[in-house]
């Protein structure tokens, strides 16, 4: 069983937040834990949390006048495109690069959450904006 988790130093008191990043994590450890046939349907819905995730981030982000967006932004986008690109790669038959991803993602993780996350969850509770989970595909999580 993985030992991946939503560290308590990266817990940022925005709990809409914290929920998305608990279920980023989870995807992580049944990633980790997956055999490499049984890897890409998790891996896929890591993507598709990944990419709702982010989007959320987005909506709040922008609601809520965040100044460095385009910055933050574009680290996601940066992410995204390689687990697409990861997505690709085991797809085609490569399972050890699943098992890099597994070993990398979470150290990015932790340093996105620790800077720019922070400073969104920190930005959105001095401005008062009333930061809600909005997108179904999370809600429903």
């Amino acid at each position: 069983m993985s030992a991946l988790e939503l560290k308590q130093e990266h817990v940022l008191g925005l709990a809409p937040m914290d929920d998305i990043h608990r279920e980023f994590m989870q995807l992580l450890a049944r990633l980790d834990d997956a055999t490499a046939p049984a890897a890409l349907p998790v891996l896929d819905e890591l993507v598709t949390h990944t990419e709702a995730h982010f989007a959320q981030e987005d909506v709040w982000m922008e609601a809520s006048d965040f100044p460095p967006l385009h910055c933050h932004r574009g680290e996601h986008e940066r992410v995204l495109e390689v687990l697409r690109e990861v997505r690709r790669l085991a797809a085609a038959g490569d399972a050890g690069i699943v098992r890099t991803l597994v070993r990398e993602l979470p150290v990015w993780f932790e340093h996105h959450a620790s800077t720019m996350d922070t400073v969104l969850a920190e930005h959105i509770a001095r401005t008062g904006y009333d930061a809600q989970t909005t997108l179904p595909e999370l809600a429903e999580a």
